[in-house]
């Protein structure tokens, strides 16, 4: 159905993009600021899972799936646009 949200985003992956964002904070902010609202998001997500599981509320794990696919979600909208030529993304490899 959806190719890019089976596929893992790895660690070294996931590190390898901070870092790029990191150093061109300066020429691209918003993106930098997006990649850490993305980055915070998925921690969110791990981490709730315990307080949805012990508290009961299930109506919380929406959310976290949410924030656990959230760094797939936007990987792979970002590849699929700079694959269309829509937008251009200096971090993506190959």
């Amino acid at each position: 159905m959806f190719p890019w949200l089976t596929q893992a985003v790895p660690f070294s992956e996931l590190h390898r993009i901070k870092e790029w964002h990191i150093a061109h904070a300066l020429d691209h902010p918003v993106e930098y600021q997006l990649w850490d609202v993305v980055l915070t998001s998925w921690f969110m997500g791990w981490v709730g899972w315990l307080p949805t599981w012990v508290l009961d509320a299930w109506w919380a794990s929406g959310p976290c799936v949410l924030g656990m696919l959230a760094p797939r979600l936007y990987v792979g909208w970002r590849a699929r646009a700079h694959a269309l030529n829509r937008l251009r993304c200096d971090w993506i490899q190959g």
